[in-house]
Parts: C-alpha cells; structure tokens; sequence
C-alpha cells in the first residue's frame, strides 16, 4: 500500500512573519495586500498581521504607491497591457482606489495608448489568419480588449487597421461538398 506524505502547515509567528517579509520586499516590491495573503497563508493572527504590515509601511518596506508606480511601469513597457488590465491588476492585489487613481492617471498621460496599440495590432495582424475583414477586426478588438484597452480605442483603431488591410492572410476555405 502507498503511504500518503501528510503535510503539516508551516505556520509563523509575528516576529517571524516580520522577519520573511523584510527579507522578501528587500528583493522586490511587495504590496500591502501581498503581505496581508502571506501572513495569512503563515497562519499568523489577524491583530499581529496588522501590526506587521504597519511597521513594514513605517520602515518603508512596503510603499503601495512605490509599488504601484512599478507595477505600472512594468505593465505598460514590457506587458502592453492596457488601463483597465492594470487598474484591475492592482486592485487584485489590495492597492486603494486613491493610490491607483494617482498613480496610473499620469504614467497613461505620459504614454501615447493610442501609437501602442496600434503597433501591437499591426504585429498581430501579421499572423492573424481571418476569412474576411470583419473576421480580422473583430479578432484585433478581441485582442486588444483581452490586453485591457478602451473599447471605443479598441473598435477606431481595429478599423483604421482593417481599412488600410491588405488581403493576403484570408483562408480559402474549400468547397468538399
């Protein structure tokens, strides 16, 4: 007979839990949220896991809005993913709603959505394989909606992309019958 390997949970005390989280955001940017789901999974008591995470934020190991801005930075140059995608990804996470509005509002102003998407749209439509126009945009919406663009931004530039479209990516499909 097999024998099952039973695992206890590992759990943490407080002073512990500091200890981990000191060491992990010294390697990379955490959130509050990221934190609060460590702590959690470590078993640690919701009044000490507060206590934590507010000496954690009073020794600057965890900035939301410093994380915030690098979370954006990242999605936006290496991602391509759009406002929506990123305001989502961040409230996923535990950011506030104030930190999210002040930090992604001016990082969207300073990039040019509208150049970047058209620019992913045209890479994509390289190797999109479509049986009509309205097949191709509708594709490229799908495409962009699923990067977290607006949908009007997404329907305008699929168009302007569509119009000026060379048929050469149609599937002919055949006739078995």
């Amino acid at each position: 007979m097999e024998q099952k390997v039973v695992r206890t949970k590992r759990t943490k005390t407080a002073e512990q839990a500091l200890q981990s989280l000191m060491r992990e955001c010294a390697r990379s940017e955490r959130s509050s949220g990221d934190a609060l789901r460590l702590m959690k999974r470590w078993g640690v008591v919701d009044e000490d896991a507060a206590k934590v995470l507010a000496r954690l934020q009073a020794e600057r190991f965890i900035d939301d809005s410093r994380y915030a801005e690098a979370f954006v930075r990242d999605k936006l140059n290496l991602s391509g993913w759009g406002a929506y995608k990123i305001k989502t990804a961040l409230r996923a996470k535990g950011v506030s709603s104030e930190i999210i509005d002040e930090v992604v509002a001016p990082m969207l102003a300073e990039t040019d959505m509208e150049k970047r998407l058209e620019e992913m749209m045209m890479r994509r439509v390289r190797t999109l394989k479509y049986s009509s126009v309205y097949d191709a945009k509708t594709k490229l919406i799908r495409f962009a909606a699923s990067r977290g663009f607006d949908m009007e931004q997404a329907i305008a530039c699929a168009a302007k992309i569509c119009n000026n479209l060379k048929i050469t990516n149609i599937i002919e499909y055949e006739d078995f019958s």
